[in-house]
């Protein structure tokens, strides 16, 4: 078996983000919400409202997933759905009235359940695990933008 030191520390940040995401989704379905509709009415909030692939972008979301989670939204009146003035070919998403309120009900309150597993850290430990998180982010962006990072999957 090959030791790679940085397999320990890929699989702890993956640890770690699952983790988050665990308490994170725990807490969203007791607000009442399914995490990607959580994930929308988040992204939406204090927005005029977006385009489909504008929120796909910013949720990371799929677009045939994110369809299904709109819809289900529109049917709860919490989001509509108008053409762009500008391409009458693309949808604008945006929260209703009824959705704002959601948004306001249920975004700080949920920020500051997550807030709660970071006490422990200063504001040195967020400003350090903050450049190493950007580093390792410029890295793997300039490995997505070589020629070859995808050559597996094309062939």
């Amino acid at each position: 078996m090959i030791k790679e030191r940085y397999l320990r520390s890929i699989r702890l940040l993956a640890e770690c983000f699952h983790a988050f995401q665990r308490i994170s989704d725990t807490h969203v379905r007791k607000l009442g919400l399914t995490p990607a509709q959580f994930d929308i009415i988040a992204t939406l909030g204090n927005t005029p409202g977006m385009s489909f692939k504008e929120l796909g972008d910013k949720t990371l979301i799929t677009k045939g997933t994110l369809t299904g989670i709109v819809d289900r939204l529109e049917e709860k009146s919490l989001v509509i759905r108008s053409s762009c003035m500008e391409d009458r070919r693309s949808m604008i998403v945006r929260l209703t009235d009824k959705g704002e309120a959601e948004f306001e009900r249920l975004f700080a309150p949920h920020i500051q359940f997550c807030k709660q597993t970071f006490l422990g850290y200063s504001d040195e430990d967020f400003a350090a695990l903050d450049k190493e998180l950007a580093k390792l982010k410029r890295q793997l962006d300039a490995a997505l933008a070589a020629p070859d990072v995808d050559s597996c999957s094309r062939t």
